[in-house]
């Protein structure tokens, strides 16, 4: 499957900002079941893009801009090629061992409610890892229901799964709090997913997991969805939690009000060829 997407975050500040900088993880890696076509990233203001890699080994770009900043926008656009591999991962980038992925931070710290779903699964894992891996994602989207207003970007696992409410985020910090505690290296995913219904306008991008299954190496669970990452999905970074694979991370310096449009298309490249 030939994916397009094209990406645009636009800032606008009132009174106009002194100086901004960004970090962006918005390139992705080709591997096995993804081989990127072409890909660009643009700023609509003066700066120079700088190249480079996190610690994780996942693409970064990085710019500053000098004020006063009244808007700019950042825009990726690109076409990846896919293919299903049944959600197992493999020629990516590995720069540490799978048991980093055992860490805890602040947003996948397990609380009782966390400690008991795990629970539920943990015979079935113990027989089956990749059918109590499945199970736990199932849960997890049996008892959460999607909403863009519930949480925000510093919503803790534990919270989220208390609300029963929240994004895809949140329903990845759920199943890699859970993972973790049962002895299974887990990590954040951040990418893009063409979707099923049809719908190419979209307000961000997707976000799920994956696992570390002995003999198998590292598996996608999208639990937002209750299915291992198909060839609908586009990988983007992997880390610990959200914070280190968000796309955009960002400061800005003086100013007053900032507010923030987010524009992301994901369609088939056939479609976009024949218009």
């Amino acid at each position: 499957m030939r994916i397009r997407v094209s990406h645009t975050t636009r800032y606008d500040y009132s009174p106009p900002a002194k100086s901004a900088i960004q970090l962006l993880r918005l390139t992705p890696r080709s591997h096995e079941g993804q081989h990127v076509c072409q890909w660009r990233i643009g700023v609509d203001a003066q700066c120079r893009l700088k190249a480079g890699e996190d610690a994780l080994g996942n693409i970064t770009h990085s710019f500053t801009l000098e004020g006063p900043i009244q808007s700019f926008s950042v825009t990726v656009e690109g076409e990846v090629e896919t293919q299903d591999t049944a959600g197992i991962v493999r020629g990516t980038v590995e720069r540490f061992p799978p048991g980093l992925f055992l860490r805890t931070t602040p947003l996948t710290e397990p609380d009782d409610a966390i400690l008991a779903l795990a629970g539920e699964v943990r015979e079935t894992l113990g027989r089956d890892p990749i059918a109590g891996l499945h199970d736990l994602s199932g849960k997890i989207h049996a008892r959460m229901a999607f909403d863009t207003g519930a949480t925000t970007t510093a919503t803790k696992a534990g919270t989220a799964l208390a609300l029963g409410h929240g994004v895809c985020q949140d329903f990845a910090h759920i199943f890699i709090s859970a993972a973790r505690f049962l002895g299974v290296p887990a990590r954040y995913v951040s990418g893009y997913l063409l979707r099923e219904d049809g719908l190419v306008l979209q307000e961000a991008g997707h976000a799920w997991a994956e696992a570390h299954v002995e003999g198998l190496g590292w598996v996608g669970f999208d639990p937002a969805h209750a299915i291992s990452p198909t060839e609908a999905y586009v990988r983007l970074a992997a880390a610990l939690d959200y914070h280190g694979a968000a796309p955009v991370l960002g400061s800005r310096y003086g100013g007053g009000q900032e507010s923030l449009d987010v524009s992301v298309r994901v369609e088939h490249a056939r479609r976009q060829i024949q218009s």
